[in-house]
């Protein structure tokens, strides 16, 4: 009985991480890009398109099958319900990730229990929980293959959770290719079974891309590519990465281009995991799967300019893990090793993302977000078109169709950027005659003004500094401290 009740420790470890993020739902921090794929599923639901602007077909989101999830979401719970609902599902599933992953790496059940509590509570897992994006799925399928699959050797996990992974996120391929490789080394033989999974996990996903959009790759890395692409030197690429891997590489990002915390932690992450893969422990395996994932990973994404915070969360994360496990197991002066890995990192770092959190969900929430409810109420044909970037919150909460700046849910606007780059905004406006604009810039004091003047009028002003007051003085001191969000100036065509 005894043993039994030990056995369940970590599961009540999960459920109180669980509760315990639950607070951060009162921040109301959600990225920007949750509410593109949530538009998505309800632009499924109302016309059974995935799409975003009525019928038009378009991989509008990075993500496929947390498409499907949210549309399910949507279904039972309401569109005016969902959010809450959504956001604590994708908590339950990353924490449940982070125990299956305490399952191969640690023995004793009160270090899986910590474990799990304290990865919980990192920024980029409070992050993957919060924010509305895919990665809390993404997370828990990733470390299901690895203990379903590589752990207790069950096939069924070969096959579908590799189709699962690629159809949540197609760049999966480098955590799957990651773990084959590592496998491939440690066994002495391949797994065909495995290999099976990733030909059918991308032949799932490319063909669903190919039949359904007519195009082999998601429209939202076409775009993306298209929009930012710069022709760097070799010299310049270094000093690109040089100025922003130490914002990335660890769990939070300072401002200006050096980032002494990211060094130390990069530092004590490889020391901790030379020193636990000189032992002879069956979790090395792992250990060298995730944390050699972590820094292929990021190597990559930097290395290609993709500065999305997002990109970076599960690395953060599976980087740590030697940290957390080096610290839980050893045998002189545990304690004083936890308390101070708590004091002077994870309570600092627990901090941070609060007031983070806080601060830009009002930005988010309290600010960008009434710029759409403005509009919902002050446009009511739901047909007119608006222009601006980015396509999350203003889209979302306005209703309008929507244009944006970088063709990730108009495919037309890289039809302009490919004729014409310089000038691909202002022959956008030309030649399709949005209603509305909005735009970080007073327009009529742009290169174009003379032709803006003309045909639009402006008709609000949104300021950040108008949301940085609140009734409670904590909270008005955070917003003040870390304002978060753009001005905007929004436009209406007049003739």
């Amino acid at each position: 009985m005894a043993e039994t009740k030990n056995k369940k420790i970590p599961i009540y470890a999960v459920i109180f991480t669980v509760v315990f993020k639950l607070l951060f739902l009162l921040t109301h921090y959600i990225q920007e890009d949750a509410f593109i794929t949530w538009r998505v599923a309800q632009n499924l639901l109302d016309y059974g398109v995935i799409g975003f602007n009525g019928n038009t077909k378009i991989s509008a989101s990075t993500t496929h099958l947390y498409v499907l999830v949210s549309y399910l979401f949507n279904a039972v719970f309401g569109k005016e319900n969902f959010i809450e609902p959504l956001l604590i599902f994708n908590s339950i599933l990353f924490t449940m990730g982070s125990l299956l992953l305490s399952h191969l790496v640690l023995k004793n059940v009160w270090h899986k229990a910590i474990f799990i509590f304290l990865i919980g509570i990192l920024p980029p897992a409070i992050k993957i929980s919060i924010l509305g994006m895919e990665y809390g799925i993404l997370f828990c399928l990733e470390m299901a293959l690895l203990y379903y699959g590589f752990h207790k050797g069950k096939k069924w996990a070969f096959i579908v959770l590799p189709i699962l992974i690629l159809f949540t996120r197609i760049d999966t391929v480098i955590f799957l290719g990651i773990v084959f490789l590592v496998d491939i080394f440690w066994i002495k033989k391949i797994r065909w079974t495995y290999i099976l999974g990733g030909i059918l996990g991308v032949s799932t996903a490319l063909t669903f891309n190919w039949f359904y959009f007519g195009e082999i790759v998601n429209n939202t890395i076409v775009a993306k590519k298209l929009a930012y692409d710069r022709h760097f030197t070799f010299e310049q690429n270094l000093d690109y990465f040089r100025l922003n891997f130490g914002n990335f590489w660890g769990m939070l990002k300072l401002p200006g281009d050096f980032n002494p915390l990211t060094i130390l932690l990069l530092i004590f992450e490889l020391l901790c995991f030379i020193y636990l893969v000189r032992q002879r422990e069956k979790r090395n395996y792992f250990l060298w799967m995730i944390f050699i994932f972590g820094w292929v990973k990021q190597l990559i994404f930097l290395s290609q300019k993709s500065l999305f915070d997002w990109y970076y969360w599960v690395p953060q994360i599976l980087l740590f893990v030697p940290v957390l496990i080096f610290v839980l197991e050893q045998k002189v002066k545990r304690n004083l090793w936890l308390a101070l890995l708590i004091v002077v990192y994870i309570i600092p770092m627990l901090a941070f993302q609060t007031i983070h959190s806080i601060a830009t969900g009002n930005g988010e929430w309290n600010y960008r977000r009434t710029i759409g409810t403005f509009l919902n109420q002050y446009e009511k044909d739901k047909n007119q078109w608006i222009f601006l970037e980015p396509a999350g919150y203003v889209p979302y909460f306005s209703g309008l169709k929507t244009i944006d700046e970088v063709g990730l849910v108009d495919k037309k606007v890289q039809e302009e950027i490919k004729k014409d780059k310089p000038n691909f905004w202002i022959n956008t406006i030309k030649n399709r005659k949005p209603k509305y604009l909005l735009s970080y810039d007073d327009l009529f004091i742009s290169k174009d003004a003379e032709y803006l003047k003309a045909h639009y009028k402006l008709i609000k002003e949104f300021r950040v500094k108008d949301h940085l007051k609140s009734d409670n003085k904590i909270l008005e001191k955070i917003y003040i401290l870390k304002p978060s969000g753009t001005d905007y100036n929004l436009y209406e065509k007049i003739d």
